[in-house]
């Protein structure tokens, strides 16, 4: 048996791999480990593998030129701001200081400028302004303590004192002819009506003078905003704002002094105020009123106004 054994001739490793074994797919051919050379000059029309689409006439992206930045100030250093980034840091009271303060050193040339440049003052802001004042004088108040006292009035005596002095500024810049219409006069002194009788009273008479004196000025700008209204268009502002009946509820609230006020309105259109008189319900009487209300000759002094100036 040793002897055919070794006689028998041994199978070649090579093919007995062959037929018993995959070839091993780790190992690259001789061939796959050179290096591919590159073409020179691969086109995509004549290379069939190329997966790339031609573009024979498309448009390459051109190198745009990057916006401006506003870079950074290499030398940084302080300075004052400017006017206009200054104003906005100033609240209302910080500015009226400094306008007072130019005003002060330049003069009367400035402040005419100001006035020239600055809006007129509407009603509703006045009064705004009147009735922070009237604020900081009830909040002044002893608590506790009798409102009309002596010691409560030299408490806020300063307070009304500048109450009672921007009353006296305000007012005149409402009435004719500063102020050209009458409904925005009437309008003003119907608001501070209110704020005057709202003024504390006194224990003491000689305290109260102040008040009187507010009350005895009121009604003369009554009376000045009357006679204009009266003078234009026939005094219809008067007819049918309903000014009788607040000036007199207005009367009654003061005591009585806005009497001169009230007569002067009664005087002015006394046909409202005690009824019409004979011959008023007429149509030609209608008519002759309705002439004259269009062409500005209706109410006393009014000849020679026309209708609508002032209004």
């Amino acid at each position: 048996m040793n002897s055919l054994l070794a006689a028998a001739p041994p199978v070649p490793p090579h093919r007995f791999q062959d037929s018993h074994f995959s070839p091993n797919r780790t190992m690259a051919s001789p061939s796959s480990s050179r290096k591919r050379k590159a073409s020179l000059s691969p086109s995509p029309e004549g290379d069939p593998m190329s997966t790339s689409p031609a573009m024979p006439n498309a448009r390459l992206p051109t190198n745009t030129t990057p916006r401006s930045i506003k870079r950074a100030r290499p030398n940084l250093t302080g300075k004052p701001l400017s006017i206009p980034r200054l104003l906005e840091t100033l609240d209302a009271k910080s500015l009226r200081s400094v306008i007072q303060a130019l005003c002060d050193k330049h003069g009367s040339a400035i402040q005419e400028e100001i006035r020239h440049l600055a809006p007129r003052p509407s009603v509703s802001s006045t009064l705004q302004v009147l009735r922070e004042y009237q604020h900081t004088m009830n909040a002044a108040f002893p608590i506790g303590d009798n409102p009309g006292s002596d010691y409560s009035y030299n408490r806020v005596r300063h307070h009304l004192n500048t109450l009672l002095d921007a009353l006296s500024d305000f007012t005149p810049q409402f009435l004719p002819p500063v102020e050209p219409q009458s409904s925005t006069s009437l309008t003003y002194l119907d608001g501070v009506m209110s704020i005057i009788h709202e003024l504390p009273q006194w224990d003491s008479a000689s305290h109260n003078l102040v008040k009187e004196n507010a009350y005895e000025e009121i009604a003369r700008a009554w009376g000045c905003v009357i006679r204009e209204a009266s003078k234009r268009g026939g005094g219809i502002q008067l007819q049918y704002g309903g000014w009788d009946d607040k000036l007199r509820r207005h009367n009654e609230l003061a005591g009585g002094r806005l009497a001169e006020a009230v007569n002067e309105l009664r005087q002015r259109l006394g046909w409202m105020a005690a009824g019409r008189g004979p011959g008023a319900d007429h149509p030609e009487a209608q008519s002759s009123i309705r002439q004259q209300l269009f062409s500005g000759t209706y109410g006393p002094g009014a000849a020679s106004m026309r209708t609508g100036t002032g209004w």
